[in-house]
């Protein structure tokens, strides 16, 4: 199978291409590259073909001859979505609706959408995938729209899954430490400390970034009518977490870790998530991390390359923080396609 990966230089797309590759398809990335400073470590054994390309300037063109496309490349995390809320409605709503029409008037047959259990917002209960969704931010909102505007083109020719994975976690070599328990991790690591600005009570079901890639093969080998214009909330049942709970998983890799609560911060994001119908219709899925596992690995990580503490708060491993400085220094305009600074001034002959 031929298949066109966006997002590749990402966190979660540095370990996907590879596992399709030892999978036996052929992979295309395509990313724009916000991120490439963002290299933590050597952890994959070969990097895919990937287009410099922004998700708002892919044609036609790119995907012909794909049998799959899946989009992982949008701006993630909701202080990101907070800070450029309509940069990222055009970006995660409208780019991410428009590759998908561009896939599907390339003949593209299948398209795996990367959405997100933060559709949930807030729940009583445990949620599936009927639940009413709840988006507390612009992030979770797109992911909701796109869902919705993507299922119409679903037909004969063109078949959607829509993947609503869990909180990632784990090591890749485009670490982010910006989501919960890598940061957790981190902290201990360059601190001693495992700091919490709140009592730690909300849930949060988390799943490793490896599980995430296990889950896309899962669905690309899976038979078309198992999939077609499905959503599979992504991760383990088991793996419901409170925010607490991951803090002391943390603890037991890093013992020396002195853990630490404060009072409610006022985030009031708080699901439970049922993920019985993935394992249920993809039998070849299952998760084989759990958070002490993560964490563990997180460690071993840290002491092999000596993680210090500029590079773990540094711009390279958190999305906020690096399209600030691409935006302050003028790398990205205000819609956040690249300028080329090496561009002849005004002026200066050729």
């Amino acid at each position: 199978m031929k298949i066109v990966v966006t997002g590749t230089e990402g966190y979660l797309g540095c370990l996907l291409a590879p596992t399709l590759l030892e999978a036996g398809h052929s992979v295309l990335g395509i990313d724009t590259g916000y991120y490439k400073q963002g290299w933590l470590y050597n952890g994959v054994p070969a990097s895919v073909e990937t287009l410099a390309k922004d998700i708002r300037h892919v044609t036609e063109a790119d995907l012909e001859g794909a049998d799959a496309v899946v989009h992982m490349a949008e701006l993630s995390n909701d202080p990101l979505g907070e800070l450029i809320p309509d940069v990222t409605y055009v970006v995660n709503h409208k780019g991410s609706v428009r590759l998908a029409e561009m896939a599907k008037r390339a003949g593209v047959q299948r398209f795996v959408y990367m959405s997100s259990c933060s559709v949930y917002g807030v729940a009583e209960g445990t949620v599936d995938e009927t639940s009413p969704v709840n988006p507390q931010t612009a992030y979770a909102e797109c992911k909701v729209m796109v869902e919705r505007d993507l299922a119409p083109l679903a037909d004969d020719d063109f078949s959607p899954t829509f993947m609503r994975n869990a909180t990632a976690y784990g090591a890749s070599p485009r670490q982010r430490f910006d989501i919960v328990l890598n940061n957790l991790t981190g902290l201990a690591w360059t601190t001693g400390k495992i700091a919490m600005t709140s009592d730690g009570s909300p849930w949060r079901p988390l799943v490793h970034g490896l599980d995430i890639a296990k889950s896309i093969r899962a669905v690309l080998d899976a038979p078309r009518e198992v999939v077609h214009n499905q959503v599979f909330n992504v991760g383990d049942s088991k793996q419901n977490y409170r925010v607490r709970e991951i803090a002391e998983a943390v603890g037991r890799a890093l013992p020396e870790a002195q853990i630490t609560f404060g009072e409610s911060n006022g985030d009031n994001r708080s699901y439970k998530v049922n993920f019985d119908k993935i394992h249920s219709l993809l039998p070849g899925f299952s998760c084989d991390w759990d958070a002490d596992k993560g964490a563990a690995q997180l460690v071993e990580v840290f002491r092999t390359i000596d993680l210090d503490a500029e590079t773990f708060t540094g711009r390279g491993h958190t999305r906020l923080k690096q399209l600030e400085h691409l935006i302050r220094t003028g790398q990205l305009d205000k819609d956040l396609f690249w300028r080329n600074p090496a561009a002849s001034p005004a002026g200066v002959a050729e």
